[in-house]
Formats: structure tokens, C-alpha cells, sequence
């Protein structure tokens, strides 16, 4: 029996009238959940890079296809709660054996296709480190990438690997199935990796079931007849809770299409959104900008239709509002409002969402004096409409909202005591949704989790009138003579030249060879002429001695080299080990002298 049938390739509507009304939240596991999606009449579409309809596949269909491959993978003998490691690709196999799990009582492990990372031997040495620390007893992985898992895999006397065809040929189990409770584990979810190596969050019905509630009740508000569109990977949590459990546990239809495709053709997500007229869509912010440099280039003036697009959600990474605002003006023609936007801020630690702005309010940036943040960790306001050049540096954060019911949040000083209105410290969250803790690594698990419930979550930020406002990650903060420098602040610097391009530099600090800290920047540059590549460095250099008083190593790399996360996130950490590897002290302390 092969798992994937030849599909009915009529797109699956949103009905006017679902037969099953909206009852989010009301389940205690993703099997309860499926059987509510089930009953509907909607369910996931799947297009190719041109625009085709490749595969349909209705919950109904889901619940039918998953259950006979929960009966055989029942078949192997696996204990109760062993690992099944997918390579979580954009098909509709990853939802069957998703789901599958779920009814077997197996803990799926979305595993990342990324292969971008620094090519096969970087992405095999990487499968074979997740398939340890998750100890996988099965793993399965589309045809295109069974060669890599099984590589991988070589060592670590797995029970069975392949293709979705090898699961076919299992025999069914005539045992009854005994689908996963709300207190056992829904899934290990493991983390981009933005700043060290990506962890296993241990995540329970319960949580994701929490979570999702908020989500859906209060976060999005869904409504009958919405739908959603998304290009977010499978094994990212955005791409999975939102737009793969999400949609399930309301009865939306979603629309996919691969993260591979969009980054080919980003454009496709706007002709998708045309053809369906979905409701909902999320991207981190680089989404929404690389349609942009598209729409520039492309010179067939193409039209879309996105008036119904009414939530276009954006985070997982820091939220660049003048990107958002130069795709709500190229997009203004084809009916999309800049209201849509809904900023949102969460974590796989707490299994997605742990705040959202206001609905149909749009971006709102709160404009602070950078060097009080920097100097006195305190966020004091400037007049949103005072001109730049008449008042002090300004830095711009975007305000992500209110917490989810469920959630208490605090920010904390330095001694654990919590802070109040913009006074800038590490966000601290408890609540239904937070993680059980890192699999197989209880030191960490306890350096972030504490017994009463509270996760660090690494994060600075402030308060603003019970909003929450997002600075950046802990680990990334630059400091030099004693002045927290974010790393946001130089890389918009880099950005505000006409040869860099949002998304193209990466800012960190290196320890010198008296001791002291090091600002340097990495930035991807295209221009080839030795002159003019001397004038951007030089250019930009004097910029950030004006601006933030610091001399800073400038290093010009080739375009589309900087290191990023499996999810599309930018490292800093990888691109600060890269440049130690490159840059020999020798040269960088000269050319810092010269800077400053």
C-alpha cells in the first residue's frame, strides 16, 4: 500500500457553512483534535514551486490514512513513548506520520532538510546528533533525503530506516491502539539554534492542547471560513503548531507550499493567497522583505488580490517594522492593509505563542533613547513626532503584545527581583504551555526551568502599559567599556547603506588579545571594486564611531554566505565562530586602530 495516493486535485474550499462548528481548545491531545477535523469537510492542499496543485489530502482522509499507519508501525514491538525521527519535508507523508504517532502512542521528532547549512556532510554529521540525543528507535525520511538518514544513522542500530514505501510494506497490527494521553509527551520539538546548539524541547498534549486554545481563541480569533497559507518548515515550531496543528485543531483548510519553493519563487506565496483568498499567513520578518526585492525586480507586473488577507502575522526573529512597511506600500495596490500585520512573540519552550498584539491595529514601534537602554537599562520614550535629526540616538522596538491567558510573565533584573514600566531586564514565563524540559539533558533543563515552574527565557525586554516589548536574545548583547550595545543597532546602521541589504550583516564581539571586547560586524557585500569596497568599510566605520562611540571591525563576505539556523533565522553565534576561523588577530587589531 503506498501512503501516498493519487490525489483528487480539486482544491479543498473553506465551506461557508462547516457542518461542524468551532470549538478550539476543547480537547486534551492532537488524536482529539484530528477526530474534530475529521468530521468537517476541510483539509490541507499542497503546491508545487510553479503554482500546481500536487497533493490534497482532507482531515478526513488524514484520521483514515494515519490510523492504518499507527496500526503498522504498532507492529514493530516499540515500547510506549519511543522516538520516531521524521525528516519533516513539506509532503503530506510528514502529517501521516505525524499523526500516526499520535494514535500508536510514539513521540514524533520533526527533524530540519536544511542541507544549506555548509552541505552533505555538515547536514548528515547534523542528523546523526539530533537522531542520538532524541534516541530514535525508528527514523523515516522522504526518498530524495533517505540517503542522508541512512548515513547518518550508520553507527546508532536503529530499529528501521527508510522511505515512506518501507513503512507501506509493514504488516498492520491487529493489537488496539492506545493513542497518546494528555500527560504524556506530544512530540520533542527541537530549536532553531540561533545561539548554540539546537535543544529537544519535551512538549505534552497538555501544553500544545493549552496553547493552541490561546491561539486560536485569542491570539487569531479565528473566524468560520478563514484560511490559512504557509511556506514555514514542519520542523520549526512556527511551521508546525501554527499552520500544521493550528489549522487542524480549528477545522481551517491550509495551503501549503515548501520553504524551499518560496525562497526560490517568493512570489508564489502572494499568487497562493490570490488563488485561495486566505485569511491568515505568518512570516518572520526577512519573508516579507525578500517579496519585496522580488516584486523590484520583476518586471511583468504581476497583480494579486490579498484584500481578504486580514492577518499577516510576523516573529520568530527580531521584527523589523520598515521592512513591513515597504511591503504593506508595494502590496497597497492589490487590496493589502497594513492593519493586517499582527506582531507576536513565543518560543518552542513554550510550545509557540506566548503573546500578540492587538488585532487589525497594525505595527505600533515604540521610539526609545538608545543610549539611556544601553547605559541605564532604562527605556524612556521620545516623541514619536519629533524629527531624527533633532533628538538623541533612537532606538525602535516593536511592541508584541499581551501574554496568552495562562501565561505569567515577569522581567528581572540581574538579582531575580521584577521590574516594572520600561525598565529593560530577562523575560521570565510560567504557565499551562511551558516546556517539561530539554530532552535528555536535565543540567540544562535546570540551568533555564526552574522547580517552581518559571523558564528563563533569554530574552530582554520591558514593559510598556502591559505590553510586551522584544530588545533581542541575552547571549547576542555586545558589551564594550561597560555599554550594552545590541547587535540590531549596528547591523541598521549596515543596512541604512545603499550597497547592504536588510538581512546582510551580522554584529557580534570577539574577545581581544588584552582581554577587552570587540565589536565586528560581517556583512555581505556584492561589490567587487577594491575602492569601493575600501569606501564602505570606511564609510560605515565612521557611522558607528558617530553614532554609538565604538570602533568596530568591519569584514566584507561574499553574498549568501552569512551562517543561518534551520529555520532561515540569521546565527550570529555560527557567524561569530566562522570569523575567528578566517581573522587572525594580527589583522584585525591594525585595522581597529585605524577605526578608531
Amino acid at each position: 500500500m503506498a501512503l501516498i495516493e493519487t490525489p483528487n486535485l480539486d482544491m479543498l474550499a473553506t465551506p461557508t457553512n462547516p457542518n461542524a462548528p468551532l470549538r478550539p481548545g476543547n480537547f486534551s491531545t492532537l488524536s482529539e483534535a484530528l477526530d474534530y477535523a475529521a468530521s468537517g469537510e476541510t483539509g490541507t492542499n499542497f503546491y508545487s514551486g510553479r503554482g500546481n496543485l500536487t497533493h490534497v489530502l482532507p482531515y478526513s482522509g488524514l484520521k483514515e490514512q494515519s490510523v492504518n499507519l499507527a496500526k503498522r508501525l504498532h507492529g514493530l514491538g516499540l515500547a510506549r513513548g519511543s522516538r520516531v525521527a521524521l525528516v519533516a519535508d513539506t509532503t503530506p507523508d510528514f502529517l501521516r506520520f505525524f499523526f500516526a504517532c499520535q494514535y500508536a502512542g510514539l513521540i514524533p521528532v520533526p527533524l530540519p532538510i536544511s542541507i544549506h547549512l555548509g552541505g552533505h556532510q555538515v547536514y548528515v554529521n547534523q542528523l546523526t546528533r539530533l537522531l542520538e540525543n532524541c534516541q530514535a528507535s525508528v527514523a523515516m525520511a522522504p526518498e530524495g533525503f533517505v540517503p542522508f538518514l541512512e548515513e547518518a544513522s550508520t553507527e546508532l542500530n536503529l530499529r528501521l530506516i527508510g522511505g515512506p514505501e518501507t513503512f507501506a510494506s509493514l504488516a498492520e497490527s491487529e493489537s488496539p491502539l492506545l493513542p497518546l494521553e494528555s500527560h504524556e509527551l506530544a512530540y520533542i520539538q527541537y530549536t532553531s539554534g540561533s545561539t548554540r546548539w539546537p535543544r529537544g524541547v519535551e512538549v505534552t498534549q497538555a501544553a500544545v492542547m493549552s496553547n493552541l486554545s490561546g491561539i486560536i481563541q485569542h491570539g487569531l480569533q479565528v473566524q468560520p471560513g478563514d484560511r490559512c497559507v504557509s511556506w514555514l518548515p514542519f520542523y520549526h515550531d512556527m511551521g508546525l503548531v501554527g499552520f500544521v496543528l493550528g489549522p487542524m485543531a480549528s477545522q481551517l483548510s491550509v495551503d501549503y507550499l515548501s520553504t524551499r519553493d518560496f525562497a526560490m519563487r517568493p512570489r508564489q506565496w502572494l499568487k497562493l493567497m490570490t488563488k485561495s483568498q486566505a485569511t491568515i499567513s505568518f512570516s518572520p520578518s526577512f519573508g516579507y522583505e525578500l517579496c519585496v526585492r522580488r516584486l523590484r525586480e520583476d518586471s511583468s507586473n504581476e497583480s494579486y488580490d490579498l484584500s481578504n488577507w486580514r492577518i499577516a502575522g510576523v516573529g520568530a526573529e527580531t521584527i523589523r517594522a520598515d521592512s513591513l512597511g515597504r511591503f504593506a506600500k508595494a502590496l497597497e495596490p492589490s487590496g493589502f492593509g497594513p492593519q493586517a500585520f499582527l506582531a507576536c512573540y513565543g518560543m518552542a519552550e513554550c510550545s509557540l505563542a506566548i503573546s500578540f498584539a492587538p488585532l487589525e491595529v497594525g505595527i505600533e514601534v515604540d521610539r526609545v533613547n538608545a543610549d539611556d537602554l544601553s547605559n541605564n537599562r532604562q527605556a524612556n520614550p521620545i516623541d514619536a513626532h519629533a524629527p531624527e535629526d533633532e533628538v538623541d540616538r533612537v532606538s525602535k522596538f516593536v511592541n508584541c503584545g499581551v501574554p496568552l491567558p495562562g501565561f505569567e510573565v515577569e522581567i528581572r533584573n540581574d538579582k531575580g527581583s521584577a521590574l516594572g514600566d520600561r525598565k529593560s531586564g530577562t523575560i521570565f514565563v510560567r504557565g499551562t504551555s511551558t516546556m517539561a524540559g530539554y530532552f535528555n539533558d536535565p543540567v540544562l533543563t535546570q540551568d533555564v526551568l526552574s522547580d517552581d515552574g518559571w523558564l528563563n527565557t533569554g530574552d530582554i525586554g520591558y514593559w510598556v502599559d502591559g505590553s510586551l516589548i522584544i530588545i533581542g536574545r541575552s547571549k547576542d548583547m555586545i558589551i564594550i567599556n561597560g555599554r550594552n550595545i545590541w547587535p540590531q543597532d549596528l547591523e541598521y546602521l549596515a543596512e541604512q547603506q545603499p550597497e547592504v541589504r536588510p538581512g546582510d550583516s551580522s554584529a557580534f564581539s570577539v574577545t581581544g588579545p588584552a582581554g577587552d571586547e570587540v565589536a565586528v560586524m560581517v556583512v555581505q557585500c556584492r561589490e567587487t571594486s577594491p575602492q569601493k569596497r575600501d569606501d564602505l568599510i570606511h564609510r560605515l566605520g565612521s557611522r558607528i564611531q558617530k553614532e554609538l562611540t565604538i570602533p568596530c571591525y568591519i569584514e566584507l563576505i561574499p553574498p549568501r554566505t552569512l551562517p543561518r539556523t534551520s529555520s532561515g533565522k540569521l546565527s550570529r553565534s555560527r557567524a561569530k565562530s566562522d570569523f575567528l576561523k578566517r581573522v587572525k588577530w594580527e589583522s584585525l587589531v591594525p585595522a581597529l586602530s585605524l577605526s578608531a
